[in-house]
């Protein structure tokens, strides 16, 4: 698996994850979710770079414009509901891509353990086109791996890109194990530990809860 650590770079995305994880910015629910956005769009405009384009021929008041556009069908997989705002984002660069969503949420089997579920999936057919399976936050890489093995009755993708916010060194490893070898995870921040709740640290938290309030467990 391919890792595009966008962190890496110096850009304007930086100073939206500095907000994403500013407890004094956190505070401001539809902030928090814009960066999110934002964060989704820097990642689709570069992932955008690596796809197969085309040139058609378009009419202009004043003639005719040839233009390179994508020529891939694009479906884009989120995983509820901390992902809504980051598959807006992508959405807004990839407007006619097709959508998939599902939820995967954490199983407390006590304090420290946790099983991933899988439930609900809506989903058009997978085969062939470029798979977006996206998500904010890749903490153990579990969520990643178990929704993918739910995706997989929907047909082969002929390519995988994931898409993440924040994640962990030990996240990326598993996942890598998981994934096919031509696989790309695009990043924008990776941090090196969890915690032994399996949280991201120092991270930013409950993306799904900051986005959208705090959830009864159950």
């Amino acid at each position: 698996m391919q890792v595009i650590n966008l962190g890496d770079q110096q850009s304007v995305l930086n100073k939206f994850i500095s907000e994403l994880r500013d407890v004094s910015v956190q505070a401001d629910r539809m902030r928090f979710r814009r960066n999110i956005e934002r964060v989704g769009e820097v990642l689709g405009y570069e992932l955008s770079k690596t796809l197969s384009f085309h040139k058609v021929d378009i009419k202009t008041p004043l003639g005719i414009a040839n233009c390179n556009i994508p020529k891939e069908d694009v479906v884009i997989c989120s995983i509820l509901r901390a992902g809504l705002p980051f598959h807006q984002g992508l959405l807004n660069y990839f407007d006619t891509a097709e959508n998939t969503f599902i939820s995967a949420y954490r199983h407390h089997t006590s304090e420290k353990e946790f099983e991933i579920k899988v439930e609900y999936l809506a989903s058009p057919s997978l085969e062939n086109k470029t798979l977006i399976l996206a998500d904010p936050m890749l903490a153990t890489g579990r969520s990643f791996v178990n929704v993918y093995s739910a995706l997989k009755k929907m047909g082969t993708p002929k390519e995988i890109h994931l898409a993440s916010v924040i994640g962990s060194q030990q996240g990326i490893e598993y996942m890598s194990t998981h994934f096919p070898e031509n696989t790309k995870l695009w990043i924008a921040i990776v941090d090196k530990e969890l915690n032994d709740k399996g949280y991201i640290v120092p991270g930013l938290g409950d993306a799904g809860d900051l986005a959208y309030g705090t959830k009864l467990q159950h």
